[in-house]
């Protein structure tokens, strides 16, 4: 008898829904949140009291701190990939320095709260950074991020120029400073700055398969971050943001650079000549940047006697410095008597207010003294590595024509801005979590793997 075998009926394969191109994007993304978060966050006003603090710590400090603890998580729990060796040691070296000089002080327990506000910006933060970003995708966003801050920021910077209600300048209250007040003048130009940087890279390489609007908004952004840049009267952010471009620009070769230093060139003559953007104010700004030796104004006499003051810490005690937190307390056994009692600010909301002189206003001149030669070779060390290992990648990548070329010529902008920026400014500030961010966006593009590092 034989038997007959009936096949059993099929089942119908259920298909899930396609997933919505948010949820695509976001989907491996998400632990970039609370970076998003911590630049975002510093379009709030900061009044200068402590008012929108979490227990005296700023929005933007607090999300980066969670920010680090993501990555931390994803370390413990996901086992995702650790730092490589070249990473753990750029990044780790910094943190070697700033113990030595923190164990070292004369007050040890004085400089601990330095040695983690150094740690959080040059070690941890960045860190977070290189770790969370996953692809060239996730550098994009970071880096629009700081666009978009940039262009809140700036436009409230304008205004302030237009209305008369900006920091005090020259007896006028039309500096512009954005949201940061007149307690932070730095704060706007520092965000400004890379924003510009960031929209000049799109415009150079526009990422492929990006939105039209990209290719057309990035060189608008670009011109109209001019104008606040412009009205910050910022000469180190005038002179950083002029070298971070410049780097970008020669990267892309001869024939674009020419064409991109006309436009840059035009723009700046119809904006500033045209309009007369603080034409005659910007003048004399310019003019004093070369006043060294001549007739300085009292605030270039004021950062030579603190350089001057600086160097002389260091030459009694070479080797690790006075330690963390320790300028201010030999500041004035070592600064000539012409140093004045500190800079006057005002206006922007805030009363009359003179700050005390308590850095020297040079980064590199700080750490030698606070750290001495140990700690600066370790820092100082580490940003030349992140640049050295930017610019090689994107000499590199430029005749294969990554994907990811315009991340290459951000991060290389971004970190020259810094490292020149440094020559006239030390960290201090809201907008100083920034910093650890843009070193982290440096750090991704010099030390991720070549397959991370192309991926568009």
């Amino acid at each position: 008898m034989a038997l007959t075998v009936t096949a059993a009926p099929a089942v119908p394969t259920v298909q899930s829904p396609p997933a919505h191109p948010f949820l695509r994007r976001w989907g491996s993304n998400w632990p970039l949140l609370p970076l998003i978060g911590t630049v975002l966050l510093l379009a709030v006003p900061a009044d200068g009291t402590g008012a929108g603090t979490v227990y005296g710590v700023p929005p933007g400090d607090l999300l980066s701190g969670v920010a680090v603890l993501v990555c931390l998580g994803r370390l413990l729990l996901l086992r995702a990939r650790p730092l490589t060796r070249a990473g753990a040691l750029v990044l780790g070296l910094p943190a070697a320095g700033l113990a030595l000089a923190t164990v070292t002080a004369a007050d040890p327990v004085a400089a601990l709260p330095g040695f983690v506000r150094y740690l959080q910006i040059f070690v941890l933060v960045p860190a977070a950074v290189l770790l969370l970003i996953r692809d060239a995708r996730g550098f994009r966003i970071i880096a629009g991020s700081l666009v978009v801050l940039a262009l809140v920021q700036g436009a409230t910077g304008v205004h302030q120029y237009a209305t008369g209600s900006g920091a005090s300048y020259r007896g006028e209250d039309i500096r512009a400073v954005g949201t940061f007040g007149a307690g932070d003048v730095m704060g706007m130009a520092t965000v400004v700055g890379y924003g510009l940087l960031v929209a000049v890279a799109y415009a150079l390489r526009t990422p492929a398969g990006a939105p039209r609007w990209l290719r057309f908004g990035a060189p608008v952004a670009a011109a109209l971050l001019v104008v606040p840049l412009t009205l910050s009267f910022s000469r180190g952010a005038w002179i950083a943001t002029a070298a971070g471009a410049l780097a970008a620009i020669a990267a892309t070769g001869a024939r674009q650079a020419v064409r991109a230093l006309a436009v840059l060139g035009a723009a700046g003559v119809v904006l500033v000549g045209g309009f007369g953007v603080g034409s005659e104010m910007l003048s004399q700004r310019l003019t004093s940047i070369t006043e060294v030796t001549s007739t300085p104004d009292r605030s270039v006499s004021d950062r030579y006697t603190m350089w001057a003051a600086a160097a002389g810490m260091w030459r009694e005690q070479p080797v690790t410095g006075v330690g963390l937190k320790g300028f201010p307390a030999h500041r004035d056994g070592h600064a000539s008597i012409g140093l004045s009692a500190g800079g006057d600010t005002a206006g922007a909301g805030q009363d009359f207010v003179k700050q005390p002189l308590l850095s020297p206003h040079n980064m590199y001149l700080l750490v030698l003294s606070e750290q001495g030669l140990v700690g600066f070779t370790a820092l100082v060390g580490s940003w030349a590595a992140l640049l050295v290992g930017g610019v090689r990648r994107l000499v590199l990548a430029r005749p294969r024509r990554t994907a990811a070329l315009d991340c290459g010529l951000a991060a290389v902008g971004l970190m020259t801005w810094q490292t020149v920026d440094f020559l006239y400014a030390d960290i201090g500030g809201p907008s100083t979590v920034l910093t650890g961010i843009v070193l982290g966006l440096a750090a991704w593009w010099a030390l991720a793997a070549p397959e991370r590092a192309t991926a568009a």
